[in-house]
């Protein structure tokens, strides 16, 4: 069945400094002190931009001392990319079907 894909999940990837975040969250767990060098971010915004995924379900914490860890939820990605692929079949499926003008 054909599934469409989030759009409050695409609204919140459709930013470049939160999919930079997210790409570098990909390969490691990082702390915002990580996240502003990486980004060159101020940590304010930084602050907020991962309020957002946070809200979005892309990314939990994991409080360490004074610190607060970030990684990914990967099923969150997992799940996107199942309707990206079932978009993608779709597509493919529907290459021949074409509706015609009236």
């Amino acid at each position: 069945m054909l599934t469409s894909v989030d759009p409050d999940v695409m609204r919140v990837l459709g930013d470049p400094l939160r999919l930079k975040i997210v790409t570098l969250l990909a390969r490691e767990t990082l702390c915002t002190t990580h996240l502003v060098e990486e980004t060159g971010a101020k940590q304010t915004n930084l602050s907020n931009h991962m309020k957002i995924l946070r809200e979005a379900g892309i990314v939990e914490t994991e409080p360490c001392g004074r610190y607060t860890y970030y990684k990914l939820r990967p099923e969150v990605l997992a799940g996107l990319s199942e309707q990206f692929a079932a978009l993608a079949e779709s597509a493919l499926a529907a290459g021949q079907n074409k509706r015609s003008c009236p």
